[in-house]
């Protein structure tokens, strides 16, 4: 590759890496929906029409942003999991889910963009599919490989519990051929089941509905990462459950 060319696309990367911090500034201000081109050429001393050679739209923007947090939280998800004992399904699940909340505490706006109230107007493409689907892969897989192992403890429906309709079973069984092969459909629901408590509570507290509610969330997420992980039939940790940390203050800018 001549020098000229390897020094464009090292100036095109910086470059791309400053507008996406500056846009992700103005997250922490305005919102994805104050998300602003021209904003942002005016804070970086841009020609008003240069940062269409980079993002043709506000869309294209907000894709990239997209994209890099699912990918950041998908990288810290693979990881947590990763340090742990690969049989030890519960510490793995806890593991996890503590890395999840981390992540959401640290990068409130990103979180808030991918998680939070859609952008009006905008329509997510193909490309970000692939990246949202790492940290759901990451809880999939620990259910799939505790159940491939046998180590899941499948109980009884609840007394009083009436079963799965039969359209919800059919939909339970398509899940479990494209995401947990081989896994009970009873499992299969309860593992969406605990799936989206995870991200209820950590949007409960990022977004400020724990206001004058409760004092410090950790203690109250780590107890309930450990029934969630017994609701979906995984043995309990054995290593022991390190809390998610102590409560910190959100910046007045950040979400909620």
């Amino acid at each position: 590759m001549p020098a000229s060319t390897g020094l464009r696309a090292r100036v095109r990367a910086e470059l791309t890496a400053e507008i996406k911090d500056e846009a992700r500034r103005q997250l922490a201000e305005s919102g994805a929906s104050g998300l602003s081109l021209r904003a942002i050429t005016r804070a970086l001393g841009m020609a008003s029409s240069g940062i269409y050679r980079y993002f043709p739209s506000r869309d294209d923007l907000l894709t990239a942003l997209i994209v890099d947090a699912y990918d950041s939280l998908g990288t810290v998800a693979e990881e947590a999991d990763a340090r742990c004992t690969r049989d030890d399904f519960g510490s793995r699940w806890a593991a996890v889910g503590r890395a999840i909340r981390g992540w959401a505490r640290s990068h409130p706006q990103e979180y808030a963009l991918v998680y939070g109230s859609p952008v009006p107007g905008y329509r997510a493409p193909q490309d970000t599919i692939g990246p949202a689907s790492r940290v759901t892969s990451v809880l999939a897989g620990i259910v799939n490989e505790a159940s491939r192992e046998g180590a899941l403890r499948v109980g009884l429906t609840p007394p009083g519990l009436p079963p799965l309709p039969a359209h919800v079973a059919a939909e339970a069984r398509r899940l479990a051929e494209v995401a947990f092969p081989g896994t009970p459909d009873e499992t299969v629901i309860r593992a969406i089941e605990a799936w989206t408590q995870l991200f209820g509570m950590v949007s409960f507290e990022l977004f400020g509905h724990l206001e004058g509610v409760i004092t410090d969330p950790a203690p109250i997420f780590d107890r309930a990462l450990l029934e969630m992980g017994t609701h979906v039939g995984l043995p309990a940790p054995r290593t022991g459950t390190p809390s998610s940390g102590p409560a910190i203050p959100f910046p007045e800018s950040g979400v909620g």
